[in-house]
């Protein structure tokens, strides 16, 4: 409306102008009679019943609807009787009619009379009946009396009449909390949809009842329809305790049973690439993954996968075996087929590094590059060590290289130092590729204790496969110089002067000289090659031309080895010269030691009345003492107490035994002398401070070890 018109009363009714009329006209001789229903204490009443010839004209009271306030109006018919009512009252299911002498009872949902109830004559007629508007009392006075009605339960038959008019969801508000009252509502909902064909959603609800599971699906399969009774088992599946193991396990199964029956009947009829089938799979798909699923097939595992054998579905086995996680089933399906590809890519996906091992002999067989590939991409997951027996097995001309590849990848790769993996691989290159066994060798190195193959069992191979370059390294890794040098010979000289120049042997003069004279007779003796002899004493300076000279023949022309023996010859005369220097520098030396002997002893020192012990502090002249040349002055008595416990034991007993005689009174004076000698060899041979015995100390510890747990424990 316009801001500026005026407010008037009749806007109110403007929006009624232009609607339709609508009014039900009903004749009656009856005094009008009207009764509302309200739920509640002063709320909108929900209904309203008029009384009138025909009946009583009931309807639900709609408020907020501006085109109709009623609906659901009916006339309920007066039950016979040879008056009409007097007054009449609504309850919530209930029209209660009042007689002179009696109350009728009318059921609004059914239509029906449902009670009579007739009062003594006692009180005279009954008049009116009310209701209390606050608290919802029913009051039926009389002429002589008042009587009070109280509602007991009003809605417990409500259930069943809603069952009985089909309206079933009515029904099952009403029922409350009464599961067998719920029950006989679903079982009629049930039956009801499925006697108008409705399948499905009769499936859904006989689910929900505690109808016999044999006797619902006998109904399904009688009408063949596997749909509503896979729908009905999934339902019932779904709603089972996880204690209903038994039950459970039937229905899974049942149920597979059906989903792969239909995947099967589309299979046959090709529709394999169809939606419907699609969508079927699926099914299957969603179904596999339920936790109730997953546990039935974990503990029955073997009877669903000879079921889904039993259809051939090879598919979906795959399926179902990497869902459950059952690698080992998936892989021997595929290596059973020969799809070996397939099986290694299912071990690749998974962590178990056990299936690899028990796998393993049949795919290094079969496909062995593949395979071996497979090996190095896993790296580290795998223990090259468990795998040997797969790869001794498969091993042969074909497939030598590859596992060289793959053992060689852990052994320079992944740093494997297990030694039968070594061998192995010594083994197939000693047998197959003798160029890259010396290669392997330089590989470990020359210490012996540093390699990881079993060095005796690589000889015994190379001898096998008449590998004598590799086999000559080897003897001389175990120290078997002159097997080595002798079998270095049957290959050529070059490599027999090599292995006589390595470092473990060269090291040793004796034995190197031994085995120059070795390779030196070869050369004279075998292949009578004196200029190569020759060479060979410029190699070496442990042998000369006299130690070769007896390999040669008696008649040899002097002229080969002339200039040999001629600088032999001169390194003797320097040899001699040498000698002859030396013996003068020591004739020399010599002299001076004498000289300065003869000095030393007329040396002395200039003890002064001053002067102190150096261990005690006391005046040195007080008592017998030791002046050494350093500088250090000790009393005998101090030096003996603190040298004893420095000496070796065989010097500290002597020299215990001396003090001994040495304080003996019976001891004459010559031996008396002789004691004292030899006790100041011993005392007096070095400083106490200055000689060797106090920087033998420096790594002594401060505490013996015999005495250390007892110091700890008084400390303690």
């Amino acid at each position: 409306s316009n801001s500026e018109e005026r407010p008037l009363l009749q806007n109110l009714f403007n929006k009624y102008l232009g609607l339709q009329e609508a009014f039900q006209g009903i004749p009656s001789t009856l005094d009008s009679c009207l009764r509302l229903y309200t739920p509640m204490p002063k709320c909108t009443p929900t209904s309203l019943g008029w009384l009138t010839d025909n009946g009583i004209f009931y309807g639900q009271i709609e408020p907020n609807n501006e085109d109709k306030l009623l609906s659901g109006t009916k006339m309920y018919n007066l039950p016979p009787s040879q008056t009409h009512p007097l007054s009449f009252l609504i309850t919530e299911f209930h029209i209660l009619l009042l007689y002179h002498d009696h109350i009728t009872g009318i059921s609004t949902l059914s239509e029906q009379s449902i009670f009579d109830d007739y009062f003594s004559e006692t009180y005279g007629n009954l008049v009116n009946i009310t209701k209390d508007p606050l608290k919802g009392t029913l009051w039926v006075y009389a002429e002589k009396g008042i009587f009070k009605y109280k509602v007991n339960n009003e809605d417990r038959h409500v259930w069943q009449i809603y069952a009985d008019q089909g309206d079933y969801e009515l029904a099952k508000k009403y029922c409350k909390d009464d599961p067998i009252r719920k029950d006989k509502v679903l079982i009629l909902q049930a039956e009801s949809f499925f006697n108008n064909k409705q399948y499905e959603e009769s499936a859904l609800y006989y689910a929900e009842t505690q109808c016999s599971l044999e006797e619902v699906a006998l109904k399904f399969l009688q009408v063949e329809n596997d749909k509503a009774l896979k729908i009905f088992l999934k339902k019932k599946l779904s709603r089972l305790r996880s204690t209903d193991k038994a039950q459970r396990t039937m229905l899974v199964l049942w149920v597979l049973e059906l989903l792969l029956n239909q995947l099967g009947d589309l299979r046959t009829n090709g529709k394999t690439n169809t939606s419907i089938y699609n969508q079927a799979q699926e099914e299957l798909d969603s179904f596999l993954v339920q936790p109730y699923t997953l546990e039935c097939i974990r503990s029955n595992k073997q009877a669903v996968y000879d079921l889904m054998a039993s259809h051939g579905d090879e598919s979906n086995i795959v399926k179902l075996t990497k869902s459950s996680k059952d690698y080992e089933k998936v892989v021997s399906h595929f290596i059973n087929k020969g799809e070996f590809q397939e099986a290694l890519e299912v071990l690749r996906d998974q962590t178990n590094s056990e299936l690899w091992y028990m796998f393993a002999p049949v795919l290094v067989e079969d496909e062995p590059r593949d395979t071996l590939a497979a090996f190095r991409s896993m790296g580290k997951n795998l223990n090259p060590v468990r795998l040997l027996p797969a790869l001794i097995a498969a091993a042969n001309r074909t497939n030598s290289d590859e596992i060289i590849k793959y053992l060689e990848f852990c052994t320079n790769e992944l740093n494997c130092q297990d030694q039968p993996v070594h061998n192995f691989l010594l083994y197939l290159l000693a047998q197959n590729r003798p160029d890259r066994l010396m290669t392997y060798l330089a590989l470990q190195g020359e210490e012996p204790s540093m390699v990881n193959y079993d060095i005796k069992y690589g000889v015994r191979v190379c001898k096998q496969y008449n590998r004598r370059e590799a086999c000559v390294q080897l003897l001389a890794l175990l120290g078997l110089w002159e097997s080595a040098v002798d079998l270095a010979l049957t290959v050529n000289v070059q490599l027999a002067v090599q292995t006589v120049l390595l470092p473990h042997c060269n090291s040793t003069p004796h034995l190197s000289r031994k085995l120059w004279l070795k390779i030196a007779q070869h050369v004279v003796e075998q292949q009578n090659d004196i200029a190569q002899a020759m060479k060979f004493l410029e190699q070496c300076d442990l042998i000369k031309i006299e130690d070769i000279l007896p390999f040669f023949p008696d008649f040899t022309t002097i002229d080969h080895f002339k200039d040999a023996i001629c600088a032999s010859l001169q390194e003797y005369n320097q040899h001699i010269e040498d000698l002859k220097e030396e013996m003068e520098d020591a004739t020399k030396s010599a002299e001076i030691i004498r000289n300065e002997i003869l000095a030393f002893r007329s040396k002395y020192t200039i003890i002064q009345s001053t002067d102190v012990c150096c261990i005690c502090d006391i005046q040195l002249l007080l008592r017998p003492f030791y002046a050494f040349p350093c500088g250090h002055r000790f009393h005998s008595d101090c030096l003996i107490a603190e040298l004893t416990p420095l000496l070796p034991q065989d010097e500290r007993e002597s020299l215990l035994q001396l003090l001994v005689k040495q304080n003996d009174s019976q001891i004459s004076l010559t031996d008396k002398d002789k004691v004292k000698t030899e006790l100041d060899s011993i005392v007096a041979a070095q400083c106490l401070y200055c000689g060797d015995l106090m920087i033998e100390l420096i790594d002594k510890p401060f505490i013996a070890d015999e005495d250390y747990d007892r110091i700890r424990k008084e400390w303690e």
